[in-house]
């Protein structure tokens, strides 16, 4: 039981490391938007037409993973309570820039409105991965740590039993049945070692409150609360001393200054594009910009869960002068060693070339799992030796048809609901959502009436055919198809595109190996029993 979770966990997580593009392919209004060097400037043209006596503007530009500019603004009234609630120690950190707001998504060309279709996007599948779904957030992260806990322990013992672990890494038999799985089972586990290491040790230590719910209170103390309201506190007087100085400027107009320059000096300090601006009291003498990079560069920077805040650079808004440029560090070893543990284990500090290893890796250790699922079974079924099997293990061999074959499906199913939907349906989301479980669960079911050899072709065929036609169903459906995108070269759409028909390729191919495969006679076997002959044979598969 504990390997079907993890199997989902590793599948839906290796999804999540491009969440932001999953998002972005499932809402296809907003594929032909192109990145522009104008597009600051027509996000600030946007928002002083629309919020010119808002509190405070945020600026999303475009990115390699997005190709859109995203604005929104909160009223000024909203924003005062918040610098008061933070003045008395309470509130959010990074001041008032939630809540009470408005948002929109512009084409970074042209500055127009879009208006994609609602969608739960990358994020149900990130969310999955470590809280499953329509439980309490405390029991599914119990169960899901759990699970991480006993894989830590597999992979730990596992490395101390295994004499041949280095042989093994070398050693793969093609067309060898049982020790073809056996091998790729062991290739994966060693290629990814150091990978499996990190990503359920990191896991385990990103649960900490919740496994280990007294480790917080002893290492801050019984005023732990106080001591981050005393923090904010700090922090919105050091931002109100900033927009003192910059409001105090005699030299600065009353109008913006110009983007372009503090853009320009930023990314040159940094080496790396601004992906994120935040101007506070626009129009204001003490209106203040704030520059965030791309990605953090080290991995010891507080990532947040927006996956960014450690690293600011700050310019007064009339005068674009710079005010300051801050680096957010842990001050001490252990949470240095915590920080950079967690920013390992959501690779948020990973430019696309890492990210695409990170996923790559991810992908091994799903084989991994799932491997081990059907070895699992196989030789049981092995041990039987003439014995019939008995409910459980028919059982557990017709899940691991569903655990393993089944998610495939219903993660394709997904993503064919969103281009089947109703764009204008309400409630849009939970609708792929559901699609998502109740086809999930017709593959729990199928396997319970079907032969377990022909489940396991019928579900894999089933998988393979809906991820390869999803750039069928993409071009029928909408204009971000791969003949347009791969033109374009907007490869946030056509990679998910050509992930997708590679995913169906590998998943046809394991039917025709499973439809062709002929289990070879054991002669040292006794003769079976006739019912216990064919099921191990198909179990043997």
């Amino acid at each position: 039981m504990l390997g079907w979770l993890l199997f989902a966990v590793f599948l839906t997580g290796t999804i999540a490391y491009f969440r932001q593009e999953v998002t972005a392919w499932m809402q296809p209004e907003l594929a032909g938007s192109v990145p522009s060097p104008q597009a600051a400037e027509l996000a600030v043209a946007a928002l002083q037409q629309r919020a010119p006596d808002a509190g405070s503007w945020r600026i999303g530009l475009p990115t390699p993973r997005s190709n859109t500019v995203s604005i929104s603004w909160q009223d000024r009234q909203s924003l005062d309570v918040k610098r008061g609630e933070e003045r008395g120690g309470r509130g959010g950190r990074g001041g008032g820039r939630r809540g009470g707001g408005e948002s929109l998504i512009l084409d970074a060309s042209t500055g127009a409105v879009l208006t994609p279709r609602k969608t739960a996007g990358g994020n149900f599948l990130y969310r999955f991965h470590f809280e499953l779904y329509a439980l309490p957030r405390e029991w599914a992260r119990w169960i899901v740590g759990l699970a991480t806990m006993a894989m830590f322990v597999a992979i730990i013992s596992g490395i101390i039993t295994h004499k041949k672990i280095f042989k093994d890494f070398f050693t793969f038999r093609p067309a060898k049945g049982q020790r073809s799985w056996l091998d790729a089972h062991n290739a994966t586990a060693v290629l990814s070692l150091p990978f499996h290491i990190m990503i359920t040790f990191s896991g385990l230590l990103l649960f900490a409150s919740t496994l280990l719910p007294l480790t917080e209170r002893f290492a801050g103390g019984e005023d732990r609360r106080g001591e981050r309201g005393a923090a904010r506190a700090l922090e919105a007087a050091h931002i109100e001393s900033l927009q003192n100085r910059a409001a105090s400027d005699v030299a600065g107009g009353a109008a913006l200054a110009p983007l372009v320059p503090m853009l320009a000096e930023a990314e040159k300090l940094w080496g790396q594009p601004v992906s994120r601006i935040t101007i506070t009291d626009p129009g204001r003498p003490g209106a203040m910009v704030e520059l965030l990079p791309t990605w953090n560069d080290k991995l010891i920077q507080h990532s947040g869960s927006g996956g960014l805040g450690a690293v600011k650079m700050r310019f007064g808004g009339r005068t674009g002068e710079r005010l300051e440029s801050e680096e957010d560090l842990p001050e001490t070893l252990t949470a240095r060693v915590d920080t950079a543990l967690g920013s390992l284990h959501r690779a948020r500090f990973a430019a696309p070339t890492l990210r695409w290893l990170f996923f790559l890796t991810g992908v091994g250790g799903t084989i991994m799992v799932g491997s081990g699922l059907i070895l699992w079974s196989v030789k049981r079924a092995q041990r039987l030796r003439g014995a019939p099997p008995g409910r459980g293990h028919r059982f557990v061999d017709h899940m691991n048809v569903a655990g393993v074959a089944g998610l495939f499906i219903a993660v394709a199913a997904y993503f064919w609901a969103n281009r089947l939907l109703p764009t204008g349906l309400a409630g849009r989301g939970e609708w792929e959502i559901r699609a998502f479980f109740a086809v999930w669960c017709l593959c729990l079911l199928h396997p319970l009436i079907r032969p377990l050899k022909r489940a396991w072709i019928e579900q894999l065929s089933l998988g393979g055919l809906l991820f390869a036609g999803i750039p069928v169903l993409n071009a029928i459906t909408t204009r971000a198809h791969l003949g347009n995108t791969l033109v374009s070269g907007n490869w946030i759409y056509a990679g998910f595109d050509i992930v997708a028909l590679v995913t169906g390729i590998c998943l046809l191919q394991a039917a025709r190996r499973v439809a062709l495969h002929r289990p070879r006679a054991i002669a040292s076997q006794p003769p079976l029993m006739p019912a216990a002959s064919a099921y191990t044979a198909q179990a043997a598969e």
